[in-house]
């Protein structure tokens, strides 16, 4: 169990997509201008990462190495596209909200990379605790950026006024905010990792 845990943490601190391994980014960019947005595609990723690790990992003996990604391709591809209807249905605000950024998950480098990195090498049970370790990082990144954008960048968060008075620099709400926010992140991140080193 020991095991699990780690492949599970690991995700969120060691092997972070966001702040350590620099994948994701353009998802990250461009809907993280409020928590909702940054949770809604979090919530998705972290779906379609769990499914895709399973479903790959217990394909991966019977897939031939020259089609393996088109394969991986066509595996993520069918939980996006379940991940895309059920939002559509049950959430269509969030679904406007993240447009195009939803079928991308596809492509995502987090997931895609995910698939043939660790889960065609692992069992089943090792991969959804990464895929699950792996989704929840990219989640609190997505949500830990998204809500000092929306502070800073419109003085609300999830719709409430934190602070009368407060003027937001509305920089923060556009895509170079976006960079800005991320860059302090990842200095910080790499500031503390040297410290517990």
């Amino acid at each position: 169990m020991n095991r699990l845990l780690k492949e599970f943490l690991k995700g969120i601190i060691k092997e972070n997509p966001t702040f350590v391994l620099i994948l994701g980014l353009c998802p990250t960019l461009a809907v993280s201008t409020t928590v909702f947005n940054g949770l809604g595609m979090g919530l998705a990723a972290t779906f379609v990462l769990v499914c895709s690790n399973m479903i790959i990992s217990c394909l991966s003996r019977i897939i031939p190495d020259r089609i393996r990604i088109p394969c991986y391709i066509v595996v993520i591809a069918t939980f996006v596209t379940i991940t895309e209807l059920i939002m559509k249905a049950y959430a269509p605000a969030l679904y406007r909200a993240l447009g195009i950024y939803v079928p991308l998950i596809v492509v995502n480098c987090v997931v895609l990379g995910r698939a043939e990195a660790y889960a065609s090498k692992q069992t089943v049970l090792n991969s959804f605790y990464d895929g699950l370790g792996m989704g929840v990082g990219f989640c609190l990144a997505l949500v830990l950026i998204s809500g000092i954008r929306e502070i800073l960048g419109v003085g609300r968060l999830l719709g409430w006024t934190l602070i009368r008075g407060f003027e937001p620099v509305f920089m923060f709400a556009l895509p170079s905010g976006a960079l800005l926010v991320i860059g302090l992140l990842l200095g910080f991140f790499n500031l503390f990792k040297k410290k517990n080193k």
